[in-house]
């Protein structure tokens, strides 16, 4: 029976390492269709740019309609509103939506803010519901009734759209008939403000400029990311129109747009800078709502996918878009499962056993390094100052893995939560926003603190069992648990500043 159970967990071990590594190894595929479709992209977004150069000078542009949901966001709407009334365009073609859910002083100060930019001539109305249904996507939905642009921007309440935001997406859709989405990068106005903020904004670029990019050059399917984009309103009424069954709304309409025969474009060099969470439980929160929602949109619409038409490898890295979070419980199973395999092992801890485990677990990491490393190439001059804070992004990424192991376990148990802002401080943070579930922050801080205490007391026993070669990837794990669960409680208990 101790045989059998140790064979058990040998397979359920090797089973999830290789798991790990070929989600690892699709980083390789981003990376290789990435360079691969480049250049054809450069050339089209610069012909598309030379045709409509003079688009201010044209009578045919089509009406636009920027939304800004808005639920509690004091210290960041003005700032929006205002970045959304110097983009330039048309004034008798713009109007722009403040689609207000707000329960704090943050009311009142719409309504002043909307009122002095109406009396200057802008089209800025301000849209309030009686009930909060549907959070986001419920809001979106409703400004949507009222909209009349045949496009529709979207800007979260922390962006700052450039001025000519408009000028260098509205053409794309004058280009081709079937682009139903048009997506801007994320930019970063505070990512020099902590380890934390420069870890997060490498991963933010490796998912934009490598994985968006990729996808939408070679034909696969993109994701709107919620914010920075702008959409047909015809492709969303076509696609089903906005759904809150899911916490990544975003995603869910995307698919179905794409679903319906529209396509998309994105624009790797327009970028839209952004507030990056700087409190690790409001990060922790924002990727809680990001895991969890991807899980559940890959349980609403990968039948439909596999059902489809669509070529295989187009079906297959849907698979891996939507699922991409699964790699964290996978990790915190590896973490737990090192030591009880060492045991298992002992008798006959054979070389080749532990090379291809360390080959194994290799991969594993170096893969999405290595896309982190192109996206920052692509990205900026001073790349290589930035890589330097790749090892720490590597160490979060392990830290958030009890805690997104969470979310995708409630939504493949179909436990539903509500939407949970991620707060923002702004420029001068005029207000405190705090997270509402702090006992589960800490929770959660004590489980991933206890795993980091496992995972190097795990380390020990290898080192004294002559396993150098695993050690590092034990190391990384205690590092990782230990520092984002400290971190946690140093930040729930108030003692960040």
């Amino acid at each position: 029976m101790i045989d059998f159970l140790s064979n058990v967990l040998i397979i359920v071990y090797f089973l999830t390492a290789c798991m790990v590594m070929i989600y690892g190894l699709n980083c390789y595929v981003m990376i290789a269709l990435f360079k691969r479709g480049r250049k054809p992209a450069d050339k089209r977004q610069k012909d598309i740019m030379e045709n409509f150069k003079d688009l201010l000078d044209r009578d045919d542009l089509p009406f636009v309609t920027t939304q800004i949901p808005v639920f509690n966001e004091l210290n960041v709407v003005e700032r929006v509103v205002n970045a959304a009334c110097r983009m330039r365009y048309p004034d008798k073609r713009h109007e722009i939506q403040v689609l207000d859910d707000s329960t704090d002083e943050t009311s009142p100060l719409i309504d002043g803010v909307v009122k002095t930019l109406f009396a200057q001539g802008y089209d800025v109305k301000v849209i309030r519901r009686k009930k909060r249904e549907g959070f986001k996507a419920g809001a979106l939905a409703e400004g949507l009734k009222h909209a009349k642009g045949d496009l529709i921007a979207i800007f979260d309440a922390d962006f700052v759209p450039p001025m000519d935001y408009l000028l260098r997406t509205v053409p794309f859709f004058m280009a081709e008939e079937k682009v139903g989405l048009v997506q801007a990068r994320w930019g970063h106005l505070n990512c020099e403000k902590s380890l934390l903020t420069r870890a997060q904004s490498i991963g933010i670029d490796g998912h934009f400029m490598v994985e968006q990019s990729a996808r939408t050059w070679n034909g696969l399917y993109m994701n709107f990311n919620g914010t920075a984009g702008i959409w047909r309103k015809q492709a969303i009424m076509d696609g089903g129109g906005w759904q809150w069954d899911t916490l990544t709304e975003d995603m869910d309409l995307s698919y179905r747009v794409q679903f319906a025969g529209w396509r998309t474009a994105f624009i790797p060099d327009l970028e839209v800078p952004a507030e990056i969470p700087e409190d690790v439980s409001a990060f922790k929160s924002q990727q809680f709502r990001w895991a969890k929602g991807s899980i559940q949109t890959a349980l609403k619409l990968l039948p439909d996918i596999f059902r489809s038409s669509d070529p295989l490898f187009k079906k297959i890295e849907a698979f891996f878009h939507l699922t991409h979070y699964m790699v964290h419980p996978m990790m915190v199973t590896l973490a737990v499962l090192a030591l009880p395999v060492l045991l298992c092992l002992k008798a006959a801890p054979g070389p080749l056993v532990f090379f291809v485990i360390v080959i194994v677990l290799s991969i594993s990491m170096i893969a999405p390094s290595a896309l982190y490393v192109v996206s920052q190439r692509a990205c900026y001059n001073h790349w290589v100052k930035r890589i330097i804070y790749l090892p720490f992004l590597v160490v979060v990424g392990v830290g958030i893995a009890i805690s997104n192991s969470r979310a995708v376990a409630e939504a493949i148990l179909g436990i539903k939560s509500g939407f949970i802002r991620t707060p923002k401080k702004g420029d001068l943070e005029m207000k405190r926003y705090n997270l509402s579930f702090p006992w589960s922050i800490v929770g959660c801080a004590m489980a991933e603190i206890f795993v980091g205490i496992y995972c190097a007391w795990s380390l020990g026993y290898y080192l004294s069992a002559g396993k150098y070669l695993v050690g590092p990837f034990l190391a990384i794990y205690a590092t990782g648990f230990l520092f984002v669960g400290i971190l946690t409680l140093v930040h729930s208990l108030g003692f960040s500043e």
